[in-house]
């Protein structure tokens, strides 16, 4: 405790102290008055005690305002009126301790009764504020410069008894000597902190040290991408790239199968990044020329890969063979694809180039594939303003079987007028394209790259995967490949033994899937 010497307590004043009190006015009325224990202050009547209590909180937070804060050089006012705190506790029993002592700085204390009837505030110690019960401390006065001067000018002196035992903070000679300060307590160092990414808590005691390193900083990066206000697709790339990376090494270490699952989504992620930053902007992230960005009908890889997703479903379950049944299939799929149910009008099929679409369509409702409500010719007769519902079992979705398809009810007319635009295209509808010419374009525009070639980075594709999802012969083929080079859907198509290879025209990129860029050949 601070020494305060004869003469600073001249120094020192007497703490201020307001008391507002609520007193009833008199029996049978509900009113109340408002005191105060400042003598310039005059009392006041109000209708009811909740507007008393308004109001003396009001009026003791204006004297609280009014004044300068508390003073430092103040002492306890409790003290003086010798209070609970420094008078029972010694006095009255004082074989249980010491005299209450003051201690800290000078605080604004506000104390009130629970039934809500005084409110006080004193100048005190913060021991005082602290010990009081109900108080709230509202303000606090810096510390005395003369106080703080004290403590750390100020030397304790020892004495050493003649004749007595020489202590380690004495000197021999006995002269007074400032006692030493106490040794701060030996700090351990603490471990490293685990890192985090993607939800997976990155071990400290990880090894090799590399591999924490890196997956705590792709951690960092991956919350610092977050933060950004605009995209940058390159970098999230490379971002993605180096987690697939790093989640390979993980999971070779530690032998975590939920790990390498994380690296092949990550893969796919990079793929989709780059492919979405070569399709903003007009140049690869290695910065050569690259071809110019293109608006596409589908936006985005998710939408292409559902795309892709349909073809494939169709070529394994169409119940008929040949060009025209497997074209009347998708078109039937995507109507239908997200409940199995979907609606058709006669137009519909007369734009694909059906040579007999009456008998496509009872052929798919004998075999059980399609159920209609009516006759084919029903379906071929009907108008836009009376459509006509159709239904595919084996698209339906059910609790035990989920239907074959992930994509949800908005996207399912995306990829339904997606395809319509392409069969139903000027340039192969005026030329009275086969119905076999349609159907290998659209499966030619899901199997490109962001430039138009042919295949993922211009490879080309087998004969036998294009035979399998437009169900054309090696015989048909050619003829269906020079319908499009006609209409101005292919140039520079080449047959080499067993692949495909060419190009799509640059008026039809729009309506093109690209594949990803490191896709494996098709």
């Amino acid at each position: 405790m601070v020494q305060v010497s004869p003469g600073e307590l001249d120094d020192r004043v007497l703490g201020r102290t307001w008391t507002v009190r609520l007193d009833a006015t008199g029996r049978g009325s509900t009113a109340v008055r408002l005191s105060c224990s400042r003598p310039a202050c005059v009392p006041e009547r109000l209708p009811s005690a909740a507007a008393g209590r308004t109001a003396a909180v009001a009026h003791l937070k204006t004297h609280l305002k009014a004044i300068a804060g508390p003073r430092a050089q103040a002492f306890c006012r409790c003290k003086a009126e010798h209070c609970h705190l420094h008078t029972a506790r010694f006095e009255e029993r004082p074989e249980r301790g010491v005299p209450w002592r003051c201690g800290g700085p000078v605080v604004l204390a506000v104390v009130t009764d629970r039934e809500g009837r005084w409110w006080r505030a004193m100048e005190c110690c913060s021991r005082c504020a602290a010990a009081t019960p109900g108080a709230t401390t509202v303000a606090a006065a810096p510390p005395s410069p003369r106080a703080a001067n004290t403590v750390a000018d100020v030397a304790l002196p020892v004495a050493a008894p003649a004749g007595g035992p020489q202590f380690s903070d004495r000197s021999s000679s006995g002269d007074p000597q400032t006692v030493p300060a106490a040794r701060s307590a030996r700090r351990r160092p603490r471990p490293p902190r685990d890192g985090r990414i993607a939800g997976h808590v990155v071990p400290y005691r990880l090894r090799p040290l590399e591999l924490r390193e890196e997956l705590t900083e792709l951690g960092d990066l991956f919350r610092s991408y977050q933060q950004r206000t605009e995209p940058d697709l390159a970098l999230l790339a490379g971002l993605h790239a180096r987690k697939a990376a790093a989640f390979t090494t993980w999971a070779e270490v530690t032998g975590d199968t939920r790990l390498r699952r994380e690296a092949r989504r990550a893969e796919q992620a990079a793929q989709t990044a780059l492919l979405q930053h070569q399709q903003r902007t007009s140049r690869p992230v290695d910065g050569t020329d690259g071809p110019p960005a293109v608006a596409r009908v589908l936006t985005g890889p998710a939408l292409w890969e559902h795309a892709r997703s349909v073809l494939n479903h169709c070529a394994t379950s169409a119940p008929l063979s040949g060009p025209e049944a497997r074209l009347l299939v998708v078109m039937l799929t995507l109507r239908t694809a997200h409940t199995g149910t979907g609606n058709l009008v006669g137009q519909d099929l007369t734009t694909l180039g059906l040579t007999d679409p009456t008998g496509l369509v009872e052929q798919l409702a004998g075999s059980g594939w399609l159920s209609l409500p009516g006759s084919a010719d029903d379906l071929l007769a009907s108008r836009p303003e009376d459509p006509t519902p159709l239904t595919i079992p084996t698209l339906f979705p059910s609790v035990d079987r989920p239907g074959p398809f992930t994509f949800g009810k908005k996207t399912r007319p995306k990829l339904s007028g997606w395809a319509q635009k392409i069969v139903a295209d000027k340039k192969l509808r005026k030329p009275k394209a086969t119905a076999g010419a349609r159907l290998l374009a659209l499966v030619l525009a899901t199997h490109t790259g962001p430039d138009g070639h042919v295949g993922s980075e211009g490879q080309g594709i087998s004969r036998e995967r294009l035979a399998s999802l437009s169900a054309a012969d090696d015989i048909e083929l050619p003829g269906l490949l020079d319908q499009l080079t006609a209409s101005d859907w292919l140039t520079d198509y080449a047959l080499h033994g067993t692949r495909l290879t060419g190009r799509l025209s640059e008026r039809v990129l729009p309506l093109t899937c690209p594949l990803p860029a490191e896709a494996a050949p098709v």
